[in-house]
């Protein structure tokens, strides 16, 4: 889980904490170090531990009983206790200091696949390492925990518990110390269970160390939003009769069985013999054959009408973005992919993995439309007035109280 990476690039607008920069860790006085341990720097937390809270109950044991029977032992033995627990505060707060992380930006996340969050850590001390780390995470969904509906009263409660169900937490440690100088990368594996714009939060570094009696953290305010793709949904396809008949495909660039000429290259054994180019290999003095083109099949465009109208059930609704997304991954994985719209949106050709990227951002935050509302924009990529609008047009349309039936043309196609 934990990987060392000596070689980290340093982006100084990226880093957070007292070692982000340079001109932090310069800025150092006795002043500052004695005004910092009178008033900590907002968000930096000490707890006590169940073994801290069983020292100072032993303390305040081993002092009643000093003071009760006057015992130069008992007092030595109380102020050895007492140094403890003070040395354990001081040596974890020096513990964190000149301490830098910042999170790896995220391409964007799978709804039910696994992905890894890295974070990298930095120690911009000169001589003392760092031990004992451990980073605690938050993710939740945007429009779950930013939207503020009105809560009813006497359902507070009710309403902060399912604010805080909606949030996956995690926590990692590093195991090994942190060498001066040294630079330290760390997962997180975390599985998105809703598309949507998720916010990655990193709360708070901390650690132990010394004794793991005080637990000594540091609030961050490392945040980032990441989109979430909608999950791959298993569908039935009856796609082989939706074609039209007599239709011509496509050229592709590739080698194949079509008509037009694509390359000459070296005869192999099991080629035709009428695949010979004979004035080529007469040319050569060796035998060459011809190799033509690969004809593909009829491409879809696929429509996604998301009207409030038609989809008034948040489930099923759900279940049209992770169809409309697991479809067009499967037909431009077979090149049978040519254009994709949302709410009758200009056409958007799809001839990079990036432009399918693309349709599935638009389908992580896509909401139902209410009749008379625009449609939304998207300013990163400019639309096409695709040719192709009437042949094996992929319509969407609900089956019942939680299906979806996929129609080409009109005709029922998959369904899921």
């Amino acid at each position: 889980m934990n990987a060392i990476s000596p070689n980290l690039a340093v982006n100084a607008s990226d880093w957070h904490g007292a070692g982000a920069t340079a001109e932090a860790r310069r800025r150092f006085s006795w002043r500052h170090l004695v005004w910092a341990l009178v008033f900590p720097v907002k968000r930096h937390r000490i707890s006590v531990t169940v073994s801290g809270v069983f020292l100072i109950g032993l303390s305040l044991g081993i002092g009643t009983a000093a003071y009760n029977t006057a015992s130069n032992i008992l007092f030595i033995t109380l102020s050895l206790l007492l140094a403890c627990l003070l040395l354990s505060g001081l040596l974890s707060w020096i513990n964190l200091m000149g301490l830098g992380w910042r999170l790896r930006p995220s391409r964007a996340w799978r709804a039910g696949h696994e992905t890894l969050i890295t974070v990298e850590v930095k120690n911009a001390k000169t001589w003392l390492p760092t031990y004992g780390l451990f980073l605690d995470f938050k993710t939740h969904l945007r429009r779950n925990i930013e939207a503020e509906p009105e809560v009813p009263s006497g359902k507070v409660r009710e309403a902060l518990a399912a604010a805080e169900k909606a949030i996956a937490r995690g926590q990692l440690f590093l195991r090994e110390r942190l060498e001066p100088q040294g630079n330290v990368a760390l997962d997180w594996v975390h599985k998105p269970t809703a598309r949507g714009e998720a916010v990655l939060e990193l709360e708070a570094v901390g650690s132990l160390f010394p004794f793991g009696f005080l637990r000594k953290s540091v609030g961050t305010d490392v945040r980032q939003v990441v989109l979430v793709w909608p999950a791959q949904v298993d569908y039935h396809w009856r796609g082989a009769v939706s074609a039209r008949a007599g239709t011509q495909g496509r050229r592709t660039a590739r080698a194949g069985s079509g008509d037009d000429l694509f390359a000459l290259r070296k005869y192999n054994r099991g080629d035709s013999h009428r695949l010979v180019h004979w004035k080529a290999s007469a040319r050569l003095g060796r035998l060459m054959v011809r190799q033509f083109a690969a004809e593909s099949l009829d491409g879809f465009v696929l429509q996604v009408d998301a009207s409030a109208a038609v989809w008034s059930r948040p489930e099923q609704f759900e279940l049209l973005c992770s169809f409309a997304g697991s479809l067009a991954e499967d037909l431009f994985a077979t090149g049978r992919l040519q254009a994709v719209s949302i709410n009758r949106e200009p056409w958007r050709e799809t001839r990079r993995v990036r432009d399918v990227e693309a349709f599935w951002d638009r389908l992580a935050t896509l909401q139902p439309a209410v009749a008379g509302q625009a449609a939304p924009s998207d300013d990163r990529s400019a639309g096409s007035a695709f040719p192709v609008i009437n042949r094996n047009l992929i319509t969407f349309a609900p089956q019942g109280a939680r299906g979806i039936t996929a129609y080409v043309d009109g005709i029922p196609t998959a369904s899921a």
